[in-house]
């Protein structure tokens, strides 16, 4: 295709994102109001409920679903389906978590996921053990979806806008809007991404299976796939590398990653009802990967010897469709990668200023809001863009290493929504123990016996967390019982009770 209209289309959906963005925060913030961290962090909490639906959805719909699971798709098969359950998940999650994780910001402050972290347990060390580790599976989420962006471009160019081009263009447009409107701008981005995304997902997966099949059926496609290449539709997949403990365990490994972004997208919301609600709608949208992982299926005997797998979506899109369609896939992928790179950026550079450097230089509130808005250049540029212009691996292995990483905080959480006896040695002995066994099964010895290197840090990591904790003091009881009222007050309140029948039976009165 010679036609310079996909591009523009592409460019044009840019130029608007940028326009969303900088006008996101609207009136009411000014930008003195811009350097307050509630302001800039979690958007004043006064999100609605379509805004927050669209914002979650569109988040966590990235470069995965309109490059990396057709990528899988057409590489592997049906070990792609990974993504659905893992996108089932996050709803499930966001509906019984989001709604308590509000009321914790609402109640005591918090603006990141650390400082509620640092707040349960009483130790402004461990949110900042929790803030850098957390930040190693952002920045590769970051790089992934900066990644797809860059893709996109030097297709839609034709290759005249190289992948390193494409990084700093992208970065570049996100970091002018991100400093200026904060998660104000990802709530707007992301809603107008989130309409676009749903539209062109559907509308390029049923012209793609009319061009493949001659009807709108995906049946057709599954049945020449499975008489022609019956390796694709069962596990471990036609390259015989996903065996089930490993698509198994990745699964789970995804399940258990509580990302920052997610944790201020909640408390963003304008009330604890608007997450249920928002959440409740969550798997409406998520409809819009079927589509796109049917034609990863077609560019398996469409596209035989395609040299990049996750690229198989745009390719077939560029030979077979029209050029408007073409167009707007390029739009929508990029929206796709965009939407999901800003809030892992926006969190990074707002945990590392609050629970990381705040503590340790004794900053105020009004030097932190400032460092955080400041912190997204260095971030972006000296970070994220040189490790985006390497290329390392195919996007949705990033993914999973980088979750693997998010996962070793779950003693964490275990404490702040189901273990009042949890210690803070005890979540800090977990998470470091788990992190070094994620990387040396990352690095040095990939993925033992087929089980996901997240999985392995797990296995050690939550020993370790109950056994320290057992041996060492637990957090102040009245913090505990602030934060046990609102994660679960009816085992609090049957806990008091037996507390008070011991009480009678022993003739103590408090």
């Amino acid at each position: 295709m010679n036609s310079i209209w996909p591009l523009l289309i592409t460019l044009t959906y840019v130029a608007v994102a940028m326009v969303i963005g900088l006008h996101a925060r609207g009136k009411r913030a000014s930008r003195a109001d811009m350097n307050n961290l509630e302001e800039w962090g979690v958007a004043g909490r006064s999100m609605g409920p379509i805004t927050l639906y669209l914002l979650i959805a569109a988040g966590s719909v990235s470069a995965y679903t309109f490059m990396g699971a057709p990528g899988w798709a057409y590489s592997k098969g049906v070990a792609v389906f990974y993504v659905a359950i893992y996108l089932a998940y996050l709803a499930l999650v966001a509906w019984y978590f989001g709604p308590k994780v509000w009321e914790f910001g609402e109640q005591f402050g918090h603006v990141t996921q650390a400082s509620a972290i640092a707040d349960r347990y009483q130790s402004p060390a461990l949110g900042a053990l929790a803030a850098l580790v957390m930040a190693i599976g952002s920045v590769a989420y970051a790089v992934l979806q900066t990644i797809g962006s860059a893709y996109i471009l030097f297709v839609m160019s034709g290759g005249l806008i190289p992948i390193w081009l494409g990084v700093l263009l992208v970065l570049a447009c996100i970091a002018v809007y991100l400093y200026a409107s904060g998660q104000r701008a990802i709530g707007r981005t992301n809603a107008f991404q989130g309409v676009l995304m749903l539209f062109v997902a559907w509308a390029v997966g049923l012209w793609a299976v009319n061009s493949a099949t001659g009807g709108m059926s995906f049946a057709g496609v599954f049945e020449r796939i499975q008489t022609e290449h019956g390796e694709f539709l069962t596990l471990p997949g036609a390259g015989g590398d996903m065996s089930f403990s490993f698509w198994t365990t990745s699964i789970i490994v995804s399940m258990f990653s509580f990302m920052p972004p997610v944790w201020t997208q909640w408390m963003s919301a304008s009330s604890a009802r608007t997450i249920r609600r928002s959440a409740t709608w969550l798997p409406t949208y998520y409809v819009v990967i079927l589509p796109m992982v049917v034609v990863g299926f077609i560019g398996i005997y469409s596209l035989p010897e395609l040299a990049r797998a996750d690229t198989v979506a745009l390719e077939y899109a560029m030979q077979h469709l029209p050029v408007v369609l073409v167009g707007l896939l390029g739009a929508g992928t990029l929206a796709a990668s965009m939407s999901s790179s800003e809030p892992f950026i926006h969190s990074i550079s707002l945990s590392l200023s609050k629970d990381v450097l705040q503590p340790a230089l004794k900053l105020t509130d009004g030097v932190t809001g400032k460092l955080a808005r400041r912190l997204i250049l260095p971030i972006m540029f000296l970070v994220v863009a040189p490790l985006a212009i390497a290329e390392p691996g195919s996007l949705v292995m990033i993914l999973l290493v980088g979750l693997g990483f998010a996962s070793q905080v779950l003693p964490a959480f275990i404490g702040m929504f189901f273990w009042p006896r949890a210690s803070r040695l005890g979540v800090m002995a977990g998470i470091v123990a788990g992190f070094l066994i994620t990387v040396a099964f990352t690095t040095l010895w990939p993925h033992p016996l087929g089980i996901h290197a997240g999985f392995w840090g797990l296995m050690v990591n939550l020993p370790v967390f109950v056994t320290v904790s057992l041996f060492t003091p637990a957090t102040k009881a009245d913090v505990v019982e602030r934060f046990f009222r609102i994660a679960a007050p009816q085992g609090l309140t049957r806990l008091g009770r037996r507390e008070e029948q011991r009480d009678l039976e022993t003739g103590h009165v408090p």
